[in-house]
Protein backbone atom coordinates (compact mmCIF):
# COMPACT_ATOMS: atom_id res chain seq x y z
CA UNK A 1 0.00 0.00 0.00
CA UNK A 2 1.70 3.14 -1.15
CA UNK A 3 1.27 6.56 0.34
CA UNK A 4 -0.88 7.48 -2.67
CA UNK A 5 -3.64 5.18 -1.43
CA UNK A 6 -4.04 7.47 1.58
CA UNK A 7 -3.83 11.00 0.16
CA UNK A 8 -2.93 13.70 2.66
CA UNK A 9 -5.93 15.78 3.62
CA UNK A 10 -5.71 18.75 5.98
CA UNK A 11 -8.45 18.67 8.60
CA UNK A 12 -9.05 20.84 11.63
CA UNK A 13 -9.01 18.82 14.85
CA UNK A 14 -12.04 19.34 17.02
CA UNK A 15 -10.97 19.81 20.63
CA UNK A 16 -12.59 21.12 23.77
CA UNK A 17 -16.03 19.68 23.05
CA UNK A 18 -18.85 20.81 25.31
CA UNK A 19 -20.66 18.19 27.34
CA UNK A 20 -23.69 16.59 25.70
CA UNK A 21 -27.12 16.21 27.26
CA UNK A 22 -25.89 13.36 29.45
CA UNK A 23 -23.80 15.78 31.51
CA UNK A 24 -20.44 15.13 33.10
CA UNK A 25 -19.31 11.64 34.02
CA UNK A 26 -16.36 10.12 35.87
CA UNK A 27 -13.25 12.24 35.32
CA UNK A 28 -11.38 9.48 33.49
CA UNK A 29 -14.02 8.68 30.86
CA UNK A 30 -13.95 10.19 27.40
CA UNK A 31 -16.69 9.66 24.85
CA UNK A 32 -18.19 10.84 21.59
CA UNK A 33 -21.49 10.13 19.85
CA UNK A 34 -21.69 11.27 16.22
CA UNK A 35 -23.96 10.84 13.21
CA UNK A 36 -21.86 8.91 10.71
CA UNK A 37 -23.59 10.40 7.64
CA UNK A 38 -23.43 14.12 8.43
CA UNK A 39 -20.65 14.11 11.03
CA UNK A 40 -22.94 15.97 13.44
CA UNK A 41 -21.58 15.60 16.98
CA UNK A 42 -24.44 14.71 19.31
CA UNK A 43 -22.61 14.26 22.62
CA UNK A 44 -18.97 14.48 23.68
CA UNK A 45 -16.90 14.64 26.84
CA UNK A 46 -13.10 14.97 26.94
CA UNK A 47 -13.21 13.74 23.33
CA UNK A 48 -9.91 15.37 22.42
CA UNK A 49 -7.89 13.93 25.31
CA UNK A 50 -5.13 11.49 24.38
CA UNK A 51 -5.59 8.04 25.90
CA UNK A 52 -4.49 4.46 25.21
CA UNK A 53 -7.28 2.70 23.33
CA UNK A 54 -6.34 -0.98 23.83
CA UNK A 55 -7.88 -3.29 21.23
CA UNK A 56 -9.82 -0.51 19.51
CA UNK A 57 -6.47 -0.38 17.70
CA UNK A 58 -7.62 -3.45 15.78
CA UNK A 59 -10.23 -1.33 13.98
CA UNK A 60 -7.34 0.37 12.20
CA UNK A 61 -5.63 -3.00 11.68
CA UNK A 62 -8.71 -4.44 9.99
CA UNK A 63 -9.24 -1.33 7.87
CA UNK A 64 -5.64 -1.38 6.59
CA UNK A 65 -5.80 -5.11 5.78
CA UNK A 66 -9.01 -4.67 3.79
CA UNK A 67 -7.67 -1.58 2.02
CA UNK A 68 -4.51 -3.46 1.07
CA UNK A 69 -6.42 -6.54 -0.10
CA UNK A 70 -8.64 -4.40 -2.31
CA UNK A 71 -5.76 -2.36 -3.71
CA UNK A 72 -3.59 -5.40 -4.40
CA UNK A 73 -6.35 -7.72 -5.56
CA UNK A 74 -5.51 -10.23 -2.82
CA UNK A 75 -8.04 -12.92 -1.95
CA UNK A 76 -8.79 -13.05 1.78
CA UNK A 77 -8.55 -16.83 1.54
CA UNK A 78 -4.78 -16.45 1.18
CA UNK A 79 -2.90 -18.17 4.00
CA UNK A 80 -0.69 -16.26 6.43
CA UNK A 81 1.95 -17.85 8.65
CA UNK A 82 1.94 -16.99 12.35
CA UNK A 83 5.32 -15.25 12.81
CA UNK A 84 7.95 -15.90 15.46
CA UNK A 85 7.24 -12.43 16.87
CA UNK A 86 3.78 -13.67 17.91
CA UNK A 87 5.35 -15.77 20.66
CA UNK A 88 6.35 -12.57 22.50
CA UNK A 89 2.82 -11.18 22.57
CA UNK A 90 0.70 -11.61 25.66
CA UNK A 91 -3.00 -11.12 26.16
CA UNK A 92 -5.79 -12.74 24.21
CA UNK A 93 -4.99 -15.71 21.99
CA UNK A 94 -8.29 -17.65 21.92
CA UNK A 95 -7.20 -20.24 19.34
CA UNK A 96 -3.83 -20.87 20.95
CA UNK A 97 -2.01 -19.95 17.76
CA UNK A 98 1.70 -20.73 17.65
CA UNK A 99 4.51 -19.59 15.33
CA UNK A 100 4.39 -21.64 12.15
CA UNK A 101 0.62 -22.16 12.20
CA UNK A 102 -1.24 -21.09 9.06
CA UNK A 103 -4.51 -19.19 8.94
CA UNK A 104 -6.40 -17.45 6.15
CA UNK A 105 -6.49 -13.67 6.17
CA UNK A 106 -10.28 -13.89 6.43
CA UNK A 107 -10.24 -16.09 9.53
CA UNK A 108 -7.46 -14.02 11.11
CA UNK A 109 -9.64 -10.94 10.63
CA UNK A 110 -12.60 -12.68 12.25
CA UNK A 111 -10.49 -13.72 15.23
CA UNK A 112 -8.90 -10.27 15.61
CA UNK A 113 -12.09 -8.24 15.21
CA UNK A 114 -14.56 -10.53 17.00
CA UNK A 115 -12.38 -12.33 19.55
CA UNK A 116 -9.81 -9.54 20.00
CA UNK A 117 -7.07 -12.03 19.11
CA UNK A 118 -3.67 -10.35 19.52
CA UNK A 119 -1.74 -13.09 17.73
CA UNK A 120 -4.11 -12.96 14.77
CA UNK A 121 -3.58 -9.18 14.57
CA UNK A 122 0.20 -9.65 14.66
CA UNK A 123 -0.06 -12.32 11.97
CA UNK A 124 -2.06 -10.02 9.70
CA UNK A 125 0.43 -7.20 10.21
CA UNK A 126 3.40 -9.45 9.46
CA UNK A 127 1.82 -10.86 6.29
CA UNK A 128 0.67 -7.54 4.86
CA UNK A 129 3.84 -5.74 5.94
CA UNK A 130 5.97 -8.35 4.18
CA UNK A 131 3.87 -8.02 1.01
CA UNK A 132 4.29 -4.23 1.10
CA UNK A 133 8.06 -4.44 1.51
CA UNK A 134 8.33 -6.98 -1.31
CA UNK A 135 6.18 -4.83 -3.61
CA UNK A 136 8.44 -1.87 -2.89
CA UNK A 137 11.60 -3.99 -3.10
CA UNK A 138 12.71 -2.66 0.26
CA UNK A 139 14.15 -4.30 3.38
CA UNK A 140 12.65 -3.62 6.78
CA UNK A 141 10.62 -4.78 9.74
CA UNK A 142 7.37 -6.24 8.42
CA UNK A 143 5.19 -5.33 11.41
CA UNK A 144 6.69 -1.84 11.65
CA UNK A 145 5.89 -1.35 7.96
CA UNK A 146 2.27 -2.30 8.60
CA UNK A 147 2.01 -0.01 11.63
CA UNK A 148 3.34 2.77 9.41
CA UNK A 149 0.36 2.20 7.13
CA UNK A 150 -1.97 2.39 10.12
CA UNK A 151 -0.53 5.78 11.01
CA UNK A 152 -0.67 6.99 7.41
CA UNK A 153 -4.35 6.06 7.32
CA UNK A 154 -4.90 7.93 10.59
CA UNK A 155 -3.17 11.00 9.17
CA UNK A 156 -5.29 10.88 6.01
CA UNK A 157 -8.43 10.79 8.15
CA UNK A 158 -7.30 13.83 10.11
CA UNK A 159 -6.58 11.90 13.30
CA UNK A 160 -3.99 14.42 14.44
CA UNK A 161 -3.86 13.21 18.06
CA UNK A 162 -3.28 9.53 17.31
CA UNK A 163 -0.21 7.29 17.19
CA UNK A 164 -0.53 3.55 16.70
CA UNK A 165 2.42 1.62 18.11
CA UNK A 166 1.45 -1.91 17.10
CA UNK A 167 -1.41 -3.79 15.41
CA UNK A 168 -3.01 -5.22 18.56
CA UNK A 169 -3.19 -2.42 21.14
CA UNK A 170 -1.23 -3.93 24.02
CA UNK A 171 1.00 -1.47 25.85
CA UNK A 172 4.71 -2.10 26.30
CA UNK A 173 7.87 -0.21 27.33
CA UNK A 174 8.51 0.83 23.73
CA UNK A 175 4.96 0.48 22.41
CA UNK A 176 2.83 3.24 23.86
CA UNK A 177 0.15 4.18 21.40
CA UNK A 178 -2.67 6.62 21.97
CA UNK A 179 -5.70 8.20 20.38
CA UNK A 180 -8.81 10.15 21.38
CA UNK A 181 -12.54 9.48 21.35
CA UNK A 182 -12.90 11.96 18.48
CA UNK A 183 -10.09 10.42 16.44
CA UNK A 184 -11.34 6.88 16.97
CA UNK A 185 -14.82 8.01 15.89
CA UNK A 186 -13.22 9.08 12.59
CA UNK A 187 -11.60 5.67 12.18
CA UNK A 188 -14.91 3.94 12.96
CA UNK A 189 -16.78 6.02 10.38
CA UNK A 190 -14.12 5.21 7.78
CA UNK A 191 -14.13 1.49 8.59
CA UNK A 192 -17.91 1.13 8.64
CA UNK A 193 -18.15 2.72 5.20
CA UNK A 194 -16.63 -0.54 3.95
CA UNK A 195 -19.30 -3.23 3.50
CA UNK A 196 -16.68 -5.92 4.12
CA UNK A 197 -15.61 -4.49 7.46
CA UNK A 198 -19.21 -3.94 8.54
CA UNK A 199 -19.99 -7.56 7.68
CA UNK A 200 -17.13 -8.85 9.83
CA UNK A 201 -17.96 -6.92 12.99
CA UNK A 202 -21.71 -7.60 13.02
CA UNK A 203 -21.24 -11.37 13.46
CA UNK A 204 -21.96 -12.72 16.95
CA UNK A 205 -20.05 -15.93 16.29
CA UNK A 206 -18.07 -17.37 13.41
CA UNK A 207 -16.66 -20.81 12.65
CA UNK A 208 -13.04 -20.47 11.60
CA UNK A 209 -10.00 -22.74 11.34
CA UNK A 210 -6.22 -22.82 11.11
CA UNK A 211 -3.57 -25.34 10.08
CA UNK A 212 -0.94 -26.82 12.37
CA UNK A 213 1.47 -29.24 10.73
CA UNK A 214 -0.99 -29.65 7.87
CA UNK A 215 -3.80 -30.62 10.25
CA UNK A 216 -6.96 -28.48 10.17
CA UNK A 217 -8.15 -27.27 13.56
CA UNK A 218 -11.63 -25.78 13.81
CA UNK A 219 -12.62 -23.05 16.23
CA UNK A 220 -15.71 -20.94 16.92
CA UNK A 221 -14.87 -17.34 17.71
CA UNK A 222 -17.36 -15.32 19.76
CA UNK A 223 -17.80 -11.57 19.50
CA UNK A 224 -16.72 -9.78 22.68
CA UNK A 225 -19.23 -6.98 22.01
CA UNK A 226 -22.12 -7.81 24.38
CA UNK A 227 -24.29 -5.04 22.91
CA UNK A 228 -24.73 -6.56 19.44
CA UNK A 229 -28.41 -6.59 18.53
CA UNK A 230 -29.45 -4.10 21.20
CA UNK A 231 -30.49 -0.56 20.23
CA UNK A 232 -29.73 -1.38 16.57
CA UNK A 233 -26.04 -2.00 17.38
CA UNK A 234 -24.21 -3.86 14.59
CA UNK A 235 -20.51 -3.53 15.59
CA UNK A 236 -17.72 -2.53 16.25
CA UNK A 237 -14.99 -3.42 18.81
CA UNK A 238 -14.16 -3.81 22.48
CA UNK A 239 -10.91 -2.94 24.23
CA UNK A 240 -9.53 -3.55 27.70
CA UNK A 241 -6.10 -3.17 29.28
CA UNK A 242 -4.93 -1.93 32.66
CA UNK A 243 -3.63 1.31 31.15
CA UNK A 244 -6.60 1.96 28.84
CA UNK A 245 -9.40 0.81 31.11
CA UNK A 246 -12.69 -0.31 29.60
CA UNK A 247 -13.11 0.85 25.99
CA UNK A 248 -15.85 0.27 23.45
CA UNK A 249 -16.72 1.55 19.99
CA UNK A 250 -20.12 0.74 18.51
CA UNK A 251 -22.21 1.41 15.43
CA UNK A 252 -25.98 1.72 15.77
CA UNK A 253 -27.83 1.71 12.46
CA UNK A 254 -31.49 2.27 11.63
CA UNK A 255 -33.22 2.07 8.26
CA UNK A 256 -32.63 5.15 6.10
CA UNK A 257 -35.12 7.98 6.49
CA UNK A 258 -37.29 8.37 3.38
CA UNK A 259 -38.46 11.77 2.21
CA UNK A 260 -40.71 12.01 -0.82
CA UNK A 261 -39.65 14.74 -3.22
CA UNK A 262 -41.78 16.70 -5.66
CA UNK A 263 -42.19 14.77 -8.86
CA UNK A 264 -43.23 11.30 -9.88
CA UNK A 265 -42.02 8.69 -7.43
CA UNK A 266 -38.77 10.39 -6.44
CA UNK A 267 -37.52 10.06 -2.86
CA UNK A 268 -34.54 11.14 -0.81
CA UNK A 269 -32.90 8.48 1.38
CA UNK A 270 -30.87 9.65 4.35
CA UNK A 271 -28.63 7.00 5.99
CA UNK A 272 -28.98 6.78 9.77
CA UNK A 273 -25.99 5.42 11.68
CA UNK A 274 -24.56 6.59 14.98
CA UNK A 275 -20.99 5.94 16.05
CA UNK A 276 -20.30 5.91 19.78
CA UNK A 277 -16.78 5.66 21.22
CA UNK A 278 -16.18 5.29 24.96
CA UNK A 279 -12.67 5.28 26.46
CA UNK A 280 -11.54 4.51 30.00
CA UNK A 281 -15.07 3.94 31.25
CA UNK A 282 -16.17 2.53 34.62
CA UNK A 283 -18.85 0.53 32.77
CA UNK A 284 -18.29 0.42 29.01
CA UNK A 285 -21.40 -1.59 28.12
CA UNK A 286 -23.80 0.26 30.39
CA UNK A 287 -22.41 3.68 29.51
CA UNK A 288 -22.37 2.96 25.79
CA UNK A 289 -25.94 1.68 25.80
CA UNK A 290 -27.10 4.84 27.60
CA UNK A 291 -25.13 7.06 25.22
CA UNK A 292 -26.59 5.36 22.14
CA UNK A 293 -30.13 5.68 23.48
CA UNK A 294 -29.63 9.35 24.26
CA UNK A 295 -27.80 9.84 20.97
CA UNK A 296 -30.81 8.72 18.96
CA UNK A 297 -33.06 11.07 20.95
CA UNK A 298 -30.69 13.96 20.25
CA UNK A 299 -30.44 12.98 16.58
CA UNK A 300 -34.23 12.82 16.13
CA UNK A 301 -34.64 16.19 17.82
CA UNK A 302 -31.90 17.70 15.63
CA UNK A 303 -33.49 16.36 12.45
CA UNK A 304 -36.95 17.56 13.54
CA UNK A 305 -35.51 21.06 13.87
CA UNK A 306 -34.21 20.96 10.31
CA UNK A 307 -30.68 19.69 11.09
CA UNK A 308 -29.23 23.11 11.95
CA UNK A 309 -25.48 23.72 12.20
CA UNK A 310 -24.30 27.06 13.53
CA UNK A 311 -20.59 26.35 14.12
CA UNK A 312 -19.32 23.60 11.78
CA UNK A 313 -15.82 23.57 13.28
CA UNK A 314 -17.21 22.59 16.68
CA UNK A 315 -20.40 20.78 15.74
CA UNK A 316 -19.31 18.60 12.81
CA UNK A 317 -16.67 15.87 12.73
CA UNK A 318 -15.04 15.99 9.32
CA UNK A 319 -14.15 12.52 7.96
CA UNK A 320 -12.96 12.48 4.33
CA UNK A 321 -13.89 9.70 1.95
CA UNK A 322 -10.49 8.42 0.90
CA UNK A 323 -11.72 6.47 -2.11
Amino acid sequence: MSASIFPGLALIFLAGFASGALGRVAAAEAHMVVDSHSGRILAAEQAGEKKPVASLTKIATGAVVLDWAEASGTDLGELAIVPVSAARIGGVNPMGLRPGDQISLRDALYSALLGSDNVAAQTLANHVGLALLQARDEPGDTVAEFVGEMNRLAAALGMTRTKFANPHGLEGPEEEGYSTAADMAKMCIHAMRKPGFAFFVKQKTRKIAFLRGGERRAFTVENTNKLLGREHINGIKTGLTKAAGECLAVSSEKKPAVEKLPGEGSSLLTPRRLICVVLDSPDRFGRTLALVQEGWELYDDWMARGAPVTDPLREVLQVPRLR
